[in-house]
């Protein structure tokens, strides 16, 4: 009986925080003078809050962001009571007390939220103005409205941020709009720290970092500039192990639906790995792996705990129960995935199941455990 858990996955997930620093120190050198944040929710986009937060503050960053008060909890008890956390979604009616026991900084999206807010003992907070997405932040109206009152309400404002919503299209006419708009929100707030570029709003230029920029897909991977070559370290490698090999005749099918049928005789291996697991099952009939460098097509539909690829090409050696089948790595990294299953790297990234087993290498690339 195994008792190494590596032996027992189905699946190998490694997690390179070597790389992820690098692409934060590229991201931070790109953006100077502008300091260096990091976003971390979703539990750093699937791949670990904790480790990844923990190699982020050893390399010089200072300031967290994630999404949910639980979020920032949880942040704050892997980390300790030095390096700053702030949540985008804000206090929620009721929440004041736990944000101020656990030294967190609310994102106040809402004349509500800021109104709740006030009197904390001047307590951080961060102001939020939407100044084109429509979805969180101050609208323009409600800004011009509450702009004079402000500095009265006691709130030590710890920065005025805004998002852009097409900063991965660099020709859109909405970012130079939202960067005007957000340059005259500034201006009604002197002294205040801002914020207006993630990861993708870093390689529209200097005019767009004002005091600190915000990345987050980029540390983990994606590409900021679609359609260009990736500046980006790769930072996860999946590898899948194979359950069984079967040979299989012209004309059979294979999979759920019968969704594919084979062309000419040829060997499938099965892998456990499946939708629940994250790999989504858009890429039924797209995606590949690859074992030696060499490209193994994804046969049929993915189901819910196993997909099939075809290895007829491949050295039986190399293609047995027990091996492995590269499903994200350098050949094919969490873009490519994502262009196959027709959904964006954000989404392979916090896809990424529970039941794989996880390798975090540390900068050095030593194995650490999970």
């Amino acid at each position: 009986m195994s008792s190494d858990p590596a032996a027992r996955a189905g699946a190998l997930l490694e997690i390179d925080l070597g790389a992820i620093v690098s692409n934060w120190r590229l991201l931070a050198e790109r953006a100077a003078p502008a300091q260096c944040a990091a976003v971390v929710k979703a539990n750093a986009y699937g791949l670990g809050a904790a480790p990844v937060t923990r190699a982020l503050t050893a390399a010089g960053c200072r300031l967290f962001f994630v999404a949910t008060l639980d979020e920032g909890i949880a942040l704050r008890a892997a980390l300790g009571p030095e390096p700053e956390i702030a949540v985008f979604n804000g206090p929620l009616p009721g929440t004041a007390a736990e944000f101020a026991a656990h030294r967190l900084i609310p994102v106040l999206n809402e004349p509500g939220q800021i109104r709740a807010w006030t009197g904390q003992k001047a307590s951080p907070a961060i102001l939020h103005v939407d100044t084109g997405m429509s979805r969180l932040g101050l609208s323009a109206r409600e800004f011009t409205g509450l702009a004079d009152e402000l500095p009265k309400t006691g709130i030590a404002w710890r920065a005025i941020i805004s998002h852009l919503a097409c900063a991965d299209t660099p020709d859109h006419a909405l970012n130079e709009q939202q960067r005007a708009r957000f340059a005259a929100a500034t201006h009604r707030m002197p002294g205040v720290p801002a914020s207006l570029a993630a990861s993708s709003g870093i390689f529209l230029g200097p005019a767009y970092h004002f005091d600190f920029a915000r990345p987050g897909a980029a540390l983990y991977g994606v590409n900021p500039q679609p359609g260009r070559p990736n500046p980006m370290r790769q930072v996860v490698r999946l590898s899948g192990k194979i359950l069984q090999v079967r040979e299989i005749d012209r004309g059979e099918s294979v999979g759920y639906g019968a969704a594919h049928v084979m062309q000419k005789p040829g060997r499938v291996a099965t892998v456990a790995v499946g939708y629940a697991d994250g790999w989504l099952r858009s890429l039924s009939h797209r995606g590949c792996g690859y074992i030696g460098g060499k490209r193994i097509p994804l046969l049929g539909r993915v189901s819910m705990d196993l997909v099939t690829f075809d290895v007829s090409a491949i050295e039986a050696a190399q293609a047995r129960p027990g091996a492995s089948i590269e499903l994200l790595g350098e050949h094919y990294g969490v873009d490519d995935a994502a262009a196959d299953a027709g959904t964006i790297g954000y989404e392979i990234l916090t896809a990424l199941g529970s039941r794989f087993h996880r390798i975090y290498r540390d900068p050095a690339a030593t194995p650490l455990p999970e």
